[in-house]
């Protein structure tokens, strides 16, 4: 059951995103370095491996989890204690001394990152429908403002030392913690009665959307759309070092230019879009906005064309937020928890698999065509168009209670 939430809560959960996002970005410029310290290794790149499909495992399962329990005891408690674990369990990487207990940590702080899918559930709960798009465009924005401030923030830290990163994390995930405790009202009221055990289990979600045979395609979308988001995390430095001689601050500079941009594009216009065009057009129209740059990506042969294609390329971000919203109206609300629970999951998901994928396509095409990568890409995005266009736009009967 709802209740009634001032929008004053919105910052909060806004900033608990965000943490998560800087707080899976900063170890990325230590990672190695870390790995070297502790493992006395030169070749540390299966362990890096190792601990990066953990993270997205950990995300995986608890994701579902979490999102159930919101659904069962509110969203305040579950976010509070999400919160309070990722404060502690960053300070226990700052002083980690072994790879197990660094693995350890790592999967300790992709279960506390599952909590977005809590998030997701909140804004759900205290926004009407003609408020969702803009206000997870403007989550998502806060997700990827934090992927700029962790890679440049665990960068700068760790020239200094290398655990500092985890204690800047620690500090902020407990000024959050506190934040959240004294400001943040609850927006579903407790159910009650005793917790159905078998309703933690992660994978009964997933024998949920497979029986709900209408929430199939759009839960293949969003690991679709994922699919997709992992190629630059894997292949943007590599293409960006062999098609045009980047050295580090040239690749920082274009990630951050991109996610400067794609942020302020997913906080401002999906909201209009989706006014002016329609939840699916906007979706389609975000497609093809990748699609355009990925093809400029492919085929260029000067630095200064992906700096100048940087806004068309952006402007593929404002689709997620109209599929969120749109997703939003498949299941009944006392199922909203449960569902951003399972498409997380399915986010989760692509960030195991899908690295393997384009790493492995990209080492394919390096010798011949570094840029060849982004047009594989593209023939992703295109399983998506007769998915996309045989979405319901209304709101639809609700999908059942059963679990």
């Amino acid at each position: 059951m709802r209740v009634s939430v001032p929008v004053a809560a919105l910052p909060v959960v806004f900033a608990t995103v965000m943490l998560d996002a800087v707080g899976i970005g900063l170890i990325f410029p230590i990672l190695p370095a870390l790995l070297r310290d502790v493992t006395h290794a030169d070749n540390v790149a299966p362990y890096i491996g190792i601990m990066t499909a953990l993270y997205a495992l950990m995300q995986f399962i608890f994701a579902p989890v979490l999102g159930a329990l919101s659904d069962r005891l509110g969203r305040r408690p579950v976010l509070l204690l999400s919160l309070a674990g990722a404060a502690v369990n960053y300070l226990f990487l700052a002083f980690a001394p072994s790879l197990w207990m660094l693995l350890l940590g790592r999967a300790i702080a992709g279960l506390t990152s599952a909590n977005v899918s809590v998030a997701t559930a909140y804004i759900t709960d205290i926004s009407a429908e003609n408020q969702r798009a803009r206000r997870f465009g403007l989550l998502n924005a806060m997700f990827g403002a934090g992927f700029i401030i962790g890679p440049v923030l665990g960068g700068a830290l760790g020239d200094y030392g290398l655990r500092l990163p985890f204690m800047a994390a620690a500090l902020l995930n407990t000024v959050n913690l506190l934040l959240a405790l004294l400001t943040l009202p609850e927006s579903r009221r407790s159910t009650g009665g005793k917790i159905d055990l078998a309703a933690l289990n992660p994978l009964r979600p997933l024998r949920w959307i497979f029986s709900e045979k209408s929430l199939l395609p759009i839960t293949v979308i969003f690991f679709t759309f994922s699919a997709a988001g992992e190629v630059y995390g894997v292949c943007w430095a590599l293409w960006g070092h062999d098609a045009f001689a980047w050295n580090g601050l040239w690749i920082g500079l274009s990630l951050g230019a991109f996610g400067v941009c794609q942020a302020l594009a997913q906080a401002f216009l999906p909201g209009p879009a989706v006014k002016l065009l329609g939840e699916r057009a906007t979706i389609l129209a975000g497609v093809a906005c990748a699609c355009v740059a990925l093809i400029v990506m492919a085929f260029a042969t000067r630095s200064w064309m992906i700096f100048a294609i940087m806004p068309v390329f952006a402007l593929g971000g404002i689709g997620a937020p109209a599929l969120q919203s749109l997703a939003t109206r498949q299941v009944a609300e006392d199922r909203q928890g449960q569902f951003q629970g399972v498409l997380a999951s399915a986010v989760s998901l692509a960030s195991v698999l899908c690295p393997l994928v384009f790493s492995s396509i990209y080492f394919g095409v390096r010798a011949y065509w570094p840029g060849a990568v982004w047009l594989s890409v593209i023939v992703v995005y295109a399983a998506l168009v007769p998915l996309v266009l045989g979405l319901s736009l209304a709101s639809t009967t609700p999908a059942s209670s059963r679990g």
